[in-house]
């Protein structure tokens, strides 16, 4: 009986083991014996067994739990060693910095195609909210509106919403911070800054003052700025209008950089101004020594104007008030109306306009509107007794040439009071024009 083992049946007992063990190794080894031939001599044989990486043992892997992974699968890290993720859809690759193989439920597309953290940052949160309150005039309250809340617990039950008072506070801290960024904003502009202030009294007979800042920024832009609008505590002199404004002023850091100041001509402005000059004077800080410093406001100039042209006609203007007043008081009074108007033939879309009385340009549009309409009021004023505020046709004369008086008013004020401020040159031509009309 031979003893020794046939050298392949060792080889083959070796190999098989070692795959079915799946030690997960290359095996090099060498065996050396001699062997007897058939010669009597010795030989020795040398072989190489090996094992490919096919036969690596295997390891546990973690088990990938998250629903992200149904749509998403792992591709590996690239050359910059960070984790990578393929849609099964697109099969388009989307990076995963700084996250673990757990954080990816948490992550969604966002608009250009980067997995971000659904994570919500409520500071944020807050913030954004505070300046939707402030942009959108929402009351405080909005946030505390229980379809609000079940709206936004909707979208992301992560989201807390803030108290009414969490609120007012968030709307303090975005003024304070935008109040920060304009003060840096006016202390690097190289220029001089025009104001315009005005005061009045709202419903509740509380007085208020504001404080506005016109000037050119550094793009070249014209920049309009409410540095102040506050309460204003009787007694609203001259002395206490100008020490609210100047103490504005030095909150602002711009006592040093005014050149004007725009205000209406009430009596307690001419005083505030000469005090505020004297103030700005003392730093040396104005051109000319102050000489252009008080700019009175052309809108209110033209107001005045109006105001002493419509008491020439105040007997036209209150038939013609009325008249509307009468109208619009009832559907009986305006279905009336409306046959009378078709009864003379009258074809306009043009509605009746009632005036308010503080505001003479709606005084124009009130004009322009029941002129249009004059058949119509003779031929309501004979099938309803109870219309007596009829205008006689002295009256529309009358109103007439007030309406042609008031439309090149009514033109230069849209100019000068809308959102663009004009230039000089379209100002000064409007005030030309006014004066040539007057003078005729």
């Amino acid at each position: 009986m031979n003893l020794f083992l046939n050298y392949n049946d060792i080889v083959r007992f070796l190999y098989d083991n070692i795959v079915n063990a799946r030690f997960g190794i290359h095996l090099v080894q060498k065996l050396r014996r001699p062997m007897d031939d058939s010669n009597g001599t010795h030989e020795h044989i040398e072989d190489v067994v090996e094992v490919n990486d096919s036969a690596e043992p295997s390891q546990k892997k973690t088990k990938l739990t998250s629903d992200v992974w149904l749509y998403f699968k792992k591709i590996g890290k690239a050359k910059d060693e960070i984790e990578r993720a393929e849609c099964k859809g697109c099969k388009k690759p989307f990076k995963c910095p700084m996250l673990k193989v757990h954080d990816l439920g948490k992550m969604f597309l966002n608009q250009e195609g980067k997995m971000q953290s659904r994570k919500i940052d409520q500071w944020t949160h807050r913030s954004i909210l505070a300046e939707a309150v402030i942009k959108h005039n929402l009351p405080y309250s909005f946030v505390e509106y229980d379809k609000i809340k079940s709206w936004v617990n909707y979208i992301s039950p992560d989201v807390k919403m803030p108290s009414r008072n969490t609120c007012v506070a968030d709307v303090k801290k975005v003024y304070i911070r935008e109040k920060e960024k304009l003060k840096q904003i006016l202390a690097k502009i190289p220029n001089k800054v025009c104001l315009t202030s005005d005061c009045w009294t709202s419903s509740n007979s509380e007085g208020y003052i504001c404080l506005t800042a016109q000037f050119v920024d550094e793009n070249w832009r014209l920049a309009c700025k409410i540095l102040n609008f506050c309460r204003m505590y009787p007694p609203h002199t001259g002395v206490e209008l100008a020490t609210a404004i100047y103490d504005c002023l030095k909150e602002w850091g711009i006592d040093k950089k005014v050149l004007s100041i725009t205000l209406d001509n009430a009596t307690a402005n001419d005083s505030l101004q000469n005090i505020l000059k004297g103030h700005l004077r003392l730093q040396k800080s104005l051109l000319c020594d102050g000489e252009f410093f008080h700019v009175r406001c052309f809108a209110h100039i033209l107001n005045l104007i109006v105001q002493e042209g419509l008491k020439a006609a105040s007997d036209s203007l209150f038939s013609i008030r009325e008249s509307v007043k009468y109208v619009k008081g009832s559907d009986g009074r305006k279905q009336k109306f409306e046959q009378c108007v078709k009864e003379v033939g009258i074809e306009t879309n043009f509605g009746l306009r009632l005036d308010v009385s503080t505001r003479w340009n709606s005084t124009y549009m009130m004009l322009d509107s029941a002129l249009q309409y004059k058949k119509a009021f003779a031929s309501l004023h004979l099938i309803d007794r109870n219309y007596t505020y009829c205008p006689t046709l002295n009256q529309w004369r009358r109103a007439e040439k007030i309406f042609q008086f008031l439309e090149p008013f009514y033109e230069t004020t849209n100019l000068i009071s809308g959102s663009s401020y004009p230039t000089s040159n379209l100002y000064f031509m409007q005030v030309w024009k006014i004066e040539c009309m007057l003078n005729d």
